[in-house]
């Protein structure tokens, strides 16, 4: 199932203010509607309750239904399935994260972000797979990393900084043309008002960045915590923190 999107975190916060502003624990409020303190944590924490169930916390909070409409426009929002089911893929991982984010600090120490990537080198990073792809889903994973690029160039526009370290545009993962190409794009892309490419030169020796690749994702709305995420060979983890992540602080 996956984390909860961020339209349906806000509604459970909304829910959650709602429920406060009556003075009502968690408890008082679920008892008469049969729902349990552990499902009104889960709704609150951005779980989308059942259509009906969501209305009757509507009436339960003193909702009267003529002002239900932006309530459910909310609560439909929350329920829609991101572009990327259309590829096969689901709500784990990192993008559905960055598909909310207003900006993205990340940092490569061992290929080139993805959303600076050229289609030449995408594939060759998916082909090099530790578990090798069927050519179906290899297309789907370039369509799908094609496709988040547009939020360099496209509303709403993310807010993007990319750190790679040196090495990594030495390694030959592409040759001639097409290596010269995928160099061409990391300019174009820095190039852009809302991106920011660094790159850690060879001769700065040891850095912070050498234990590993990491991303920072954050949202404008205030009370959605950063989130870093980080990817490695036999899975990914990613942690929310309420302060800000000050990944960039040692450059």
């Amino acid at each position: 199932m996956g984390e909860p999107n961020l339209p349906a975190r806000q509604m459970g916060r909304q829910l959650k203010r709602m429920r406060e502003r009556l003075g009502m624990t968690q408890d008082e409020a679920g008892a008469p509607l049969r729902m349990s303190t552990s499902k009104m944590s889960r709704i609150e924490m951005g779980y989308l309750p059942p259509y009906h169930d969501f209305r009757a916390l509507l009436d339960r909070y003193g909702v009267i239904v003529s002002d239900w409409d932006e309530y459910i426009s909310s609560y439909d929002r929350a329920k829609e399935k991101g572009w990327w089911h259309h590829y096969g893929v689901g709500n784990r991982g990192f993008l559905p994260i960055e598909a909310e984010a207003s900006k993205v600090q990340e940092f490569q120490f061992g290929y080139i972000p993805g959303l600076l990537q050229t289609e030449a080198y995408m594939r060759e990073v998916f082909v090099a797979a530790r578990v090798p792809m069927k050519p179906k889903v290899l297309e789907n994973q370039v369509a799908v990393r094609l496709r988040r690029q547009l939020r360099l160039t496209e509303e709403p526009l993310l807010a993007y900084h990319a750190i790679i370290d040196e090495s990594t545009l030495r390694r030959p993962i592409l040759y001639g043309k097409a290596r010269q190409e995928q160099l061409r794009n990391i300019i174009e892309r820095a190039a852009l008002p809302n991106v920011t490419v660094q790159v850690v030169a060879e001769e700065v020796g040891a850095y912070p960045g050498q234990f590993g690749s990491v991303t920072v994702a954050g949202f404008d709305d205030s009370e959605e915590p950063d989130i870093a995420y980080v990817e490695h060979i036999i899975g990914s983890v990613h942690i929310e923190k309420r302060t800000r992540y000050p990944l960039l602080g040692w450059l």
